[in-house]
């Protein structure tokens, strides 16, 4: 029998996540049900220094946590229990799951540099979940926009005459950070808005980062479409409606998950996804479908699991571990 696993958690405060909507949490509920022995840390507590020489890596980098073992259960208040503090080897451990929300600045960026020492299979390595590299390249906005034929009309820019002709050609437009998440700064700016110009003015005023504009899809009253792609493969589906006078439809700002199926076309946009996520080492992603289209692919501890298991009677959970097991047991996890 094999043995369990160590796990350490890369994540936002566990005190003050919501237990029945938290996708780390479910799978870390999933890897206490397996036997696998968790620990838990904050990025601010990853450090990265020389390591010990040896003959093949006389200068071998070492990665370490400030982390503490962990134990959850399904209780509001009560759901974490944690050890005392201690400094942990993270290449002495099996696998990193690293799901701290998406802040895509150069403290998230720099934790992904730090991680990809030791991600791998084998002495010396923790498999790292998602990829930190593959992580670091697909900024959610950005890496919807290889696949062109699958996404409405977008535009990510600074030029704010590039945005306002984009405007006069679509007439309703969504103006969205390109690095936010959560729905934090969406903006539905119709034909005749007139606060456009005041909400570029602000923007630009705070921040050097471009925006991403896309055409409004009134099918978002319907549902924006939740999928979980495990290893590429689409597992289950949930459909998010946005609150009465909300254009976001992200349930952290109201939008309320009922349960979907996976029509001909959810899967035909899934199906281009899959090579290039298993390839990358993207072993839980979810994507966002509007209507007929895509319109991100979140690489971060998307949300949704809880969701669907609820609606579907699935562990979406499960199925993760079974990837990442399987994942855990080949010699060499590629790029």
């Amino acid at each position: 029998m094999p043995r369990p696993l160590k796990v350490a958690v890369q994540m936002d405060p566990l005190g003050g996540i919501d237990i029945n909507g938290d996708s780390t949490f479910a799978l870390m509920l999933e890897a206490q049900a397996r036997g696998y022995e968790l620990f838990v840390y904050q990025v601010e507590a990853l450090s990265l220094s020389e390591g010990r020489r040896t003959p093949d890596a006389p200068r071998a980098a070492r990665v370490t946590a400030r982390a503490r073992p962990v134990t959850v259960q399904r209780k509001a208040g009560a759901h974490a229990t944690f050890g005392d503090e201690q400094v942990i080897d993270l290449s002495a451990i099996d696998l990193v799951l690293m799901s701290q929300d998406p802040r895509f600045d150069m403290a998230y960026i720099t934790a992904t540099h730090i991680l990809e020492h030791i991600h791998g299979v084998g002495p010396g390595r923790a498999l790292v979940v998602n990829n930190p590299a593959a992580v670091r390249n697909a900024p959610e906005k950005l890496l919807v926009t290889h696949y062109p034929d699958l996404m409405p009309p977008t535009l990510v820019t600074w030029d704010v005459a590039a945005i306002r002709d984009f405007r006069a050609k679509w007439g309703d437009i969504i103006v969205k950070p390109l690095f936010g998440n959560g729905g934090a700064g969406v903006f539905r700016i119709r034909q005749d808005d007139p606060n456009l110009n005041a909400l570029l003015e602000m923007h630009f005023a705070r921040s050097r980062e471009p925006l991403m504009i896309q055409r409004y899809e009134p099918a978002v009253r319907k549902g924006d479409k939740r999928i979980i792609l495990v290893d590429g493969r689409p597992v289950g589906a949930i459909d998010r409606i946005p609150a009465e006078g909300e254009t976001r439809s992200n349930m952290h700002v109201g939008g309320r998950p009922v349960g979907a199926a996976l029509p001909a076309r959810a899967r035909a946009l899934c199906a281009p996804l899959g090579p290039f996520l298993r390839d990358q080492g993207l072993i839980f992603v979810g994507i966002d479908v509007i209507g007929e289209w895509l319109t991100e692919i979140n690489v971060t501890s998307p949300t949704g699991l809880q969701e669907i298991d609820r609606f579907d009677g699935t562990n979406t959970a499960g199925l993760i571990w079974d990837a990442i097991v399987s994942r855990l047991a080949t010699v060499d996890v590629g790029a």
